[in-house]
C-alpha cells in the first residue's frame, strides 16, 4: 500500500512538472510603430498612388498637392527679379563710366602737376583739375549707394523665390519609411488641408511583441538575449526566433489584457521582443515568450 501511495505522488508530481513546463514565460500582442502621413499644403489632391497593404519604400513621391497657385506667384516673382535686376545693371554701368572718366581725369590731374611744377601751368588750372576729380569721386559713392537697395530688393525677391520653392517641395507628398500602408484617409480629387491625415504606414517587417514579465522572472532575461515566440496555428503553434530588445526599468500593475483578476493586480515589468515577419505576423495578434525553448 506504501509503495503504491509513492507511485502515486511521483505522478501526480510529473504531472505538475509537465503542467508549469507547458506555461509560456510571458503573453502579450505583437505592435509596429505606426506614422500617420498628413498634408504640409492646401489643396487638391491632383494624385495619389498607394492603397491599403501597398509597399512602399522611404523617399518616394505617392501624391502630390496642387502646385499651379504656386507655380504663377514663382513666376511673378521671378518676373519681378528681371525688371529689379535691369535697374541694377544701369547703375552698375553708371558706375563703370564714371570710373573711366575718374581714370581719365586723374591721367589729366598729373600731367597739370607736372606742367605747374615747370612753371608752364597755372595754379588756376591745378585746383580745376583737383576739382574736377573730387566731384567724380562723389558722383562714384553717390551710384553706390543707389545701388545698396537694388541689391536688397534683390535678395528679398530671392528668399521670396526659396519660400514658394518649399512650398512646392511640400506639396509633394513623400513616404517617410520602408513599409506597408495600413490605413488610407484620403483620394485623389479631395480637397487637403495642412496637418490631415492621408494615410498610415508602419514597417511590418520586424515586429515587436511587447509582454510583461513578473519580477521573479527579470533575472532570466536580459537584453539581447533569445527567445522563442509562439502564435497560434491551424494545427500546432508556430514558433519564431526572438530577440529582447528592452525591458522597463520599473514595475507597473498589469494592464487588463490579461485574463485573470488575480494576475492583474501583479507588479509586472514590460519587455519588447523583436522578431523577424515572415508574412504571418499582425499588429495586435496576440502571442506567447518561452525563454528555454529553441526553434
Amino acid at each position: 500500500m506504501k509503495k503504491i501511495i509513492i507511485i502515486i505522488l511521483a505522478t501526480i508530481g510529473l504531472i505538475s512538472c509537465n503542467k508549469n513546463s507547458d506555461k509560456a514565460d510571458g503573453y502579450g500582442n505583437f505592435e509596429a510603430t505606426e506614422i500617420t502621413v498628413s498634408s504640409e499644403a492646401n489643396g487638391k489632391i491632383e494624385f495619389l498612388k498607394l492603397e491599403e497593404g501597398d509597399v512602399l519604400k522611404s523617399q518616394s513621391q505617392v501624391g502630390l498637392v496642387d502646385t499651379l497657385q504656386l507655380h504663377f506667384a514663382k513666376q511673378q516673382l521671378i518676373a519681378s527679379k528681371s525688371t529689379v535686376s535691369s535697374k541694377s545693371a544701369n547703375v552698375v554701368s553708371q558706375k563703370r563710366v564714371l570710373q573711366e572718366q575718374l581714370k581719365t581725369t586723374n591721367l589729366e590731374k598729373n600731367r597739370i602737376r607736372n606742367m605747374y611744377a615747370e612753371n608752364a601751368a597755372t595754379k588756376r588750372q591745378v585746383d580745376e583739375i583737383d576739382g574736377k576729380v573730387k566731384v567724380i569721386e562723389e558722383q562714384i559713392k553717390s551710384v553706390g549707394t543707389q545701388n545698396a537697395p537694388i541689391l536688397n530688393d534683390l535678395k528679398s525677391i530671392d528668399v521670396q523665390i526659396e519660400k514658394i520653392n518649399d512650398q512646392i517641395a511640400k506639396s509633394k507628398i513623400i513616404n517617410p519609411i520602408n513599409g506597408t500602408v495600413l490605413t488610407k484617409y484620403s483620394e485623389p480629387g479631395e480637397i487637403t488641408a495642412f496637418g490631415k491625415p492621408i494615410y498610415k504606414i508602419a514597417d511590418i517587417s520586424e515586429m515587436t511583441l511587447r509582454i510583461y514579465v513578473g519580477e521573479n522572472q527579470l533575472s532570466k532575461i536580459k537584453v539581447g538575449q533569445n527567445v522563442t515566440v509562439k502564435i497560434d496555428a491551424e494545427k500546432d503553434m508556430k514558433s519564431y526566433q526572438g530577440i529582447i530588445s528592452w525591458i522597463a526599468s520599473s514595475a507597473e500593475f498589469t494592464p487588463k489584457i490579461i485574463q485573470t483578476k488575480e494576475e492583474r493586480v501583479n507588479l509586472v515589468y514590460a519587455v519588447k521582443v523583436k522578431v523577424k515577419n515572415d508574412g504571418s505576423l499582425k499588429i495586435g495578434m496576440p502571442a506567447e515568450m518561452w525563454i528555454n525553448l529553441k526553434i
